[in-house]
């Protein structure tokens, strides 16, 4: 295997710097956060600390500085590089139980010359996946799935998956990636987009009482799934944003919604209902920000894509996250962390770097977290510049994106020998709509307007589809 070459370390506060950059946004605000600690935090060769101090720190300030644009002084920000890191674990507890994170027939597999790696958390994807395999998906066994994957060569399984709508990956090396040519439509793109896609004035925000949380009375309909742009949104709830979680009544959930729905309302909607299309059309009318996850094109296919949406509501912030950006051959393709993580060539660096021969992964989602808060930060960015300037603005960010900007982050030596951090101090108890939640409390602090979350995450269909209702 080729050695693949280490960038220099980027300190986090640089590494901030260069996300501010994107949005434009005020630089001398950049003197009120602090980012203490350094790296390694997590048994990684990869700077994860830099990256969740960074990017968590970007939200916050970025949430402070929309303050600032609605008549409020600036506050200092600090944000604790292990607390961060620990806040991307997403660990949580509901009843004092850790929740199953992977279904059975999901992870690594051998194949006739390398691996694959299946995400078979929904039944959907896992009955497609044995299927492929000649498997009857109501007897197969795992060991089944292992037997009948030596037979194929890793390549042709991959592909032959994504032609089915599938989601499973390749493991590749950081050079095998950068050789195909989604990897080189990465490695040309930013690391996310804001952009203007209409005109507008600037949309009427309520005004902010000096311990008002920054993001108070900013309304995001938050149409994610699964852990990146569920954790965007908590984010903004925790800066103070009323964000109304959206599922649908038919795709099912992971068990992190007990986690990630903290601070929001969570409502049912059916998309494919005309009543329920013309309930979405008026909470878009009193919205500021509209943020969704969902497959390449599946939203917009409902008449609510970015333009649709802006031009119903003109000036609001839309938010899109996808697997793969929006450039190359995969633009369409589905994917999840884990699945970018190996195809990229994390999993193949990470084993190097630890002297293991079975690929290893990061020690956490970090591409979902590190997503889910660019997603904050371009949220609360574009809504300052909204406020600024009017028009309405499409924000974009993909996993591969950040992975790629992971990797320029720099590498850590001997970082897979780092002991994991004790996370019971950054732990917080809260009722629940699930239970007793034992989570991370927010690791960004304001020192004039805590983050906190002032509803109890709750399950899909708590919360009625009106922002004027009372839950």
């Amino acid at each position: 295997m080729k050695r693949s070459r280490r960038p220099i370390m980027t300190s986090s506060l640089d590494t901030l710097h260069d996300i501010w950059r994107i949005a434009g946004l005020p630089g001398d605000a950049l003197s009120y956060i602090d980012l203490p600690g350094h790296d390694p935090v997590f048994p990684s060769s990869f700077a994860i600390g830099t990256a969740a101090h960074a990017t968590i720190g970007a939200a916050a300030l970025a949430a402070c500085e929309l303050g600032v644009a609605r008549g409020v002084e600036r506050q200092r920000v600090c944000v604790d590089m292990t607390a961060a890191a620990v806040e991307c674990t997403g660990a949580f507890t509901v009843d004092g139980k850790e929740p199953e994170t992977w279904g059975r027939f999901s992870g690594l597999y051998r194949c006739a010359d390398g691996y694959v790696r299946i995400h078979a958390n929904f039944e959907h994807h896992q009955d497609g996946a044995l299927r492929l395999l000649g498997l009857d998906p109501r007897t197969a066994t795992r060991e089944d799935a292992e037997r009948a994957l030596l037979a194929w060569r890793a390549s042709d399984y991959e592909n032959a998956a994504a032609e089915r709508g599938l989601v499973v990956s390749m493991l590749r090396t950081f050079d095998e990636w950068d050789a195909t040519p989604q990897g080189q439509a990465i490695a040309a793109q930013p690391l996310m987009t804001i952009t203007r896609i209409g005109d507008a004035p600037p949309l009427a925000l309520p005004p902010l009482s000096p311990d008002a949380r920054p993001l108070d009375g900013l309304r995001v309909l938050d149409f994610t799934r699964i852990l990146a742009g569920p954790v965007g949104g908590r984010a903004l709830a925790a800066f103070g944003a009323d964000v109304m979680l959206v599922n649908s009544p038919h795709l099912p959930n992971i068990p992190a919604i007990a986690d990630t729905s903290r601070g929001k309302r969570s409502a049912l909607l059916d998309l494919h209902a005309a009543q329920d299309r013309e309930t979405l059309g008026r909470l878009i009318d009193e919205a500021h920000v509209f943020a969704q996850g969902y497959r390449p094109g599946g939203i917009a296919a409902l008449g609510f894509g970015p333009e649709e949406v802006a031009r119903r509501r003109p000036g609001i912030v839309y938010t899109s996250l996808t697997a793969y950006g929006t450039a190359g051959p995969w633009a369409e393709r589905r994917g999840f962390d884990s699945l970018v993580q190996t195809a990229m060539g994390f999993n193949a660096a990470e084993a190097e770097a630890a002297h293991e021969n079975k690929p290893r992964a990061l020690p956490m989602q970090m591409l979902d977290m590190a997503s889910g808060f660019l997603m904050a930060f371009g949220a609360a960015a574009a809504s300052w510049k909204q406020q600024r300037e009017g028009g309405s603005w499409h924000v974009e960010v993909s996993l591969a994106q950040t992975g790629q900007w992971l990797r320029g982050l720099g590498r850590i030596a001997d970082g897979s020998k780092r002991p994991k951090p004790d996370l019971a101090p950054h732990m917080e108890r809260y009722e629940s709509g699930f239970g007793e939640l034992l989570a991370v409390r927010p690791s960004a602090r304001f020192a004039r307007t805590p983050a906190a979350y002032t509803r109890p995450s709750a399950p899909p269909g708590t919360s009625a589809a009106d922002w004027n209702s009372a839950d």
